[in-house]
């Protein structure tokens, strides 16, 4: 059975900072590359970092560059998402992503996790 499973959200203060963990099960996790999407209340979800299979390559959306760190233990099958000097439109909730290096009927999704910047 494929899981992933988020944790780490939460209510920060603006300039604050959050780690968020996905601890994936049930697949190839070291054949897929792993991304953070997150999704604002009434607006679609959209992508905000992304890193490749054995964690070389990482891509950001340009509102997150410098503030965010995606990375990637293999060992513990965890991807990461560090999130500094978090602002008020970085609330959202976001979700982990497993991106099939095969077929798109082989990405899977996490539940999600809350992250609200307010002060």
């Amino acid at each position: 059975q494929v899981r992933l499973v988020e944790s780490g959200g939460g209510l920060v203060q603006p300039g604050g900072s959050l780690r968020l963990a996905c601890v994936a099960s049930g697949f190839m996790f070291n054949n897929y590359a792993m991304a953070w999407y997150r999704q604002i209340l009434g607006k679609g979800r959209e992508r905000v970092a992304i890193i490749s299979a054995f964690g070389g390559t990482q891509t950001y959306d340009d509102s997150v560059k410098s503030r965010f760190t995606i990375s990637r233990d293999n060992a513990k099958n965890t991807v990461y998402l560090q999130m500094n000097n978090l602002k008020p439109e970085d609330t959202a909730v976001y979700y982990c992503f497993a991106h099939s290096p095969i077929s798109s009927a082989e990405d899977y999704w996490g539940q999600g996790t809350q992250v609200t910047v307010s002060s």
